[in-house]
């Protein structure tokens, strides 16, 4: 029934429900998920493929609890998160022929700058700043570009909606991540879609996954909302410290 044995499918559930806790939070729940889908014995494709079947399912419970919890209003999101399926699918089909070598070359220089961002800037708290962009000219810019990265690679596209919404559209931290949760689950569904036509992703094993993913959601956006920036901020420093330490190890 499942395409790996027991001992890993628990493994790869508990990684589920630990990368739907911190991608309720912070993003950044493929740095848990892809490693281990890796390790379990899924080519790069097939972990990248399976990785969006039990996302989607994590970001989208994140989506709910933080509308239920009054940080976001979905249906005015619906134009965004239409824009980043497409863009996520667009992303998703330009894989195989975009230099995404050359683009993980850069991505620990961005990881750690959106660290040192929330870390050292001042002001950043639950309270929202002032607007950069228009939402009309936010959608059309910032959106696109968050969803293309994850549909063509994905880890990481939790901490750049979020830089773009605080640095952009001047949102505080808690209505951020709330905001953020909804264009990650259509960039996902989106990268899925394609990934779907194109590869094998483990449809069963990714379900199981998904279970434990909205569990780990549930209770990480409950957290969040409790305690908003004092816990989101180092979470996401922590997270994208993570993972352009893991893409520079892979590297050299």
């Amino acid at each position: 029934m499942f395409e790996v044995s027991f001992d890993l499918l628990v493994l790869l559930i508990a990684a589920g429900f630990l990368a739907g806790f911190i991608d309720a939070v912070a993003g950044g729940g493929g740095l848990i998920t892809v490693p281990t889908l890796l390790l379990a014995g899924a080519d790069p494709v097939t972990a990248l493929a399976t990785n969006k079947v039990q996302g989607v399912f994590g970001a989208g419970t994140a989506a709910v609890s933080y509308a239920r919890g009054g940080h976001v209003k979905l249906r005015r999101q619906l134009w965004p998160a239409t824009i980043a399926f497409g863009a996520a699918m667009a992303g998703a089909l330009l894989v195989t022929v975009l230099p995404t070598d050359a683009i993980r070359l850069f991505l620990p220089i961005l990881l750690i700058g959106i660290a040192i961002f929330f870390a050292t800037k001042k002001g950043l708290g639950d309270g929202d700043r002032q607007q950069r962009l228009s939402p009309a000219l936010f959608a059309a810019t910032a959106v696109p570009l968050c969803a293309a990265y994850d549909g063509v690679l994905g880890p990481g596209a939790g901490s750049f909606y979020m830089l773009s919404f605080v640095s952009l559209a001047g949102y505080g931290i808690l209505k951020a991540t709330a905001h953020t949760k909804l264009l990650n689950f259509a960039s996902n569904l989106g990268g899925l879609t394609v990934f779907a036509l194109v590869a094998t992703p483990w449809w069963m094993t990714g379900l199981a996954m998904a279970a434990a993913q909205i569990a780990g959601a549930q209770c990480g956006a409950a957290l969040a909302q409790k305690i908003g920036a004092r816990l989101i901020k180092p979470l996401l420093v922590a997270t994208s410290l993570i993972l352009a330490a893991k893409l520079l190890w892979e590297m050299f």
